[in-house]
This record gives structure tokens, C-alpha cells and sequence, in this order.
């Protein structure tokens, strides 16, 4: 298959049976016609909506992902009321017949769970509470990495989402996992736009994560985010000005490394990885092994 379109027909009626069953039916956007798909393309994203009493649903494909996204309560719902209960890789050029029958399957399986007549009212995921300023400035506690990325996301909002989602994923939030695959990214383009607003507006919030932060946050920033810099010269001389004297010598220092010989282990297993293990210890910092942790 390679239509995208005609892959979600498929799936939204694949689970027209569940949908039904669950007290849902399709919101027909302006403009399109009885029949055809109820779908609605902006940037990219693809999206289906449903609705049911005191509930709503998306279906949404974007980035070769296709998601479920539910809300549930009383009154008007709005868009912070979704949270993703269901998300499986779903790409156009590569997808079969098997891959949205499984896809079928999961949501259908995800929407019984959630909305059946059995089933209690989807709760919304509650995210990791952050530390606070006071607490972290107090140094009763330090910055970990999910205050990290929970203030990173109200400067790149359009990431808000993808946390929610790493968290609700594995229970947990997994700093790599995010910051490689999108928060990362984003902080390179940044880099490279050099906007003076951008930049002080991003580095306000590292340098003040990191002089408070843990170990493990000092190492995320250092090595995972601005180490990704890849001892660019130019990118370097970008953030001199923005980043604070404590973060400045390590960064360098970082990017030093990882760019030597002697750091080629290290840059591989940044851009890849291992999977996530339940309740495996983690490894030791990067920034233990280079010296620099507190």
C-alpha cells in the first residue's frame, strides 16, 4: 500500500464495530461529503474525530505513527483533555494488509478497554511531577530530567504531546528516549537559526537546570542535548554567549570527546540506545566518566 488515505479508510472501518459498541460516531468535517473519510490534513497530520456522550475520540496519523487519542468528562471538551491511549507505527510506503488488521485489532482491543460497557471512565495519565524553583533553589532537592523536559515542552509546545506520550508509554519518563528522538532535534534547529530571543529564551532554562540539576540531568544536557553538536565549530561559537561558565567547560569538553577517536563508543550508543528494560539499573553518567559530575 502506499495511499495513506486509503489505509486509515481501511482502519476507520475496521473499527466501526468497536466504535459503535463504545458509543461513538464520526464527526464529519466541513466540506466533506456522506461516504468519504472524515478526515482532516493539516501540516502533515491526519485526523479522524468521534464523539460520544461526555467523551471523544482522535485518530491521528502523523510522522509514520497512528495514535488514539481519548477524553472523557462532563461538559465541553477541549484539546489538553485527550491523552494518547494507544499508538503503533503505521508507514504508507510500507504497509500491508497485516499491518491494519493488527492496528484494527490493538484499538479495537484499546477502545473495549477504555469505553466498553464494562470498563470504568479513561483516567487521564498523570504526568511525573516536576520539581519546583523554590525547591530546587532551597537545595532540599535538585532538577531531575523529567522537570527537564516538562519545561523544555512549554517552550517547544508542539513536543508536549510526545512527552505525554513517552510517559504514558512506559510509566515512566525516559529522558533519552525523548531527547534523542525529538527534543534534541529541536534544540540543533535552534542552535543553527540563531535567533537571539530563541537562543536566551533556551539556554535561560538549560543553565538554570543544569546549576541545579542532578547528575543524571547535568549529563542529559551536556552529552545527549548540546553534545549533539558534534564539535561543530560554528554551532559552538553560536551558544558561547548564552551558555553559563559552569556549563561552558563541560559542553566543550564534551564535544571534544565525542568527536576524538577515543569517543566513537560513546557517540554510537547515544545515537543508538538500548531498549527499554523494566527495572534494570541504569548505567552511569557520561558526565561521571569524563570527570565532570558533582
Amino acid at each position: 500500500m502506499a495511499d495513506i488515505y486509503a489505509i486509515l479508510a481501511d482502519i476507520n472501518s475496521g473499527l466501526n464495530e468497536a466504535l459503535k459498541d463504545c458509543g461513538f460516531t464520526a464527526v464529519i468535517p466541513e466540506g466533506v461529503e456522506k461516504g468519504e473519510l472524515p478526515a482532516v490534513t493539516d501540516s502533515g497530520r491526519i485526523t479522524i474525530e468521534y464523539k460520544g456522550e461526555n467523551k471523544a475520540l482522535k485518530l491521528e496519523h502523523f510522522n509514520n505513527k497512528i495514535s488514539i487519542l481519548g477524553a472523557s468528562k462532563e461538559g465541553e471538551i477541549i484539546s489538553s483533555d485527550f491523552s494518547q491511549i494507544s499508538l503503533s507505527l503505521l508507514d504508507a510506503e510500507t504497509a500491508d494488509s497485516k499491518d491494519v488488521k493488527y492496528i484494527v485489532n490493538e484499538f479495537s482491543e484499546t477502545l473495549v478497554e477504555y469505553f466498553g460497557a464494562q470498563a470504568k471512565k479513561p483516567v487521564k495519565a498523570k504526568l511525573p511531577t516536576p520539581v519546583s524553583k523554590a525547591a530546587a533553589k532551597s537545595g532540599s532537592v535538585s532538577y531531575d530530567p523529567n522537570t527537564l523536559a516538562n519545561r523544555f515542552t512549554t517552550i517547544y509546545t508542539d513536543l508536549r504531546e510526545e512527552y505525554k506520550a513517552n510517559c504514558e508509554k512506559y510509566g515512566q519518563f525516559l529522558p533519552e528516549e525523548f531527547f534523542i528522538n525529538h527534543g534534541t532535534p529541536a534544540v540543533l534547529e535552534t542552535i543553527k537559526e540563531n535567533n537571539p530571543a530563541k537562543m536566551k529564551r533556551l539556554f535561560n532554562l538549560l543553565n538554570e537546570i543544569y546549576e541545579d540539576g542532578t547528575n543524571e540531568t547535568q549529563s542529559l544536557i551536556a552529552v545527549t542535548i548540546l553534545g549533539a553538536m558534534n564539535n561543530d565549530q560554528e554551532m559552538l561559537a553560536a551558544c558561547v554567549d548564552y551558555m553559563s561558565d559552569d556549563m561552558m567547560s563541560p559542553v566543550i569538553n564534551v564535544n571534544k570527546y565525542l568527536a576524538s577517536s577515543s569517543g566513537k563508543g560513546a557517540k554510537m550508543r547515544l545515537a543508538n540506545p538500548p531498549q527499554y528494560k523494566p527495572k534494570k539499573a541504569k548505567k552511569k553518567g557520561m558526565m561521571s566518566m569524563l570527570g565532570n559530575g558533582n
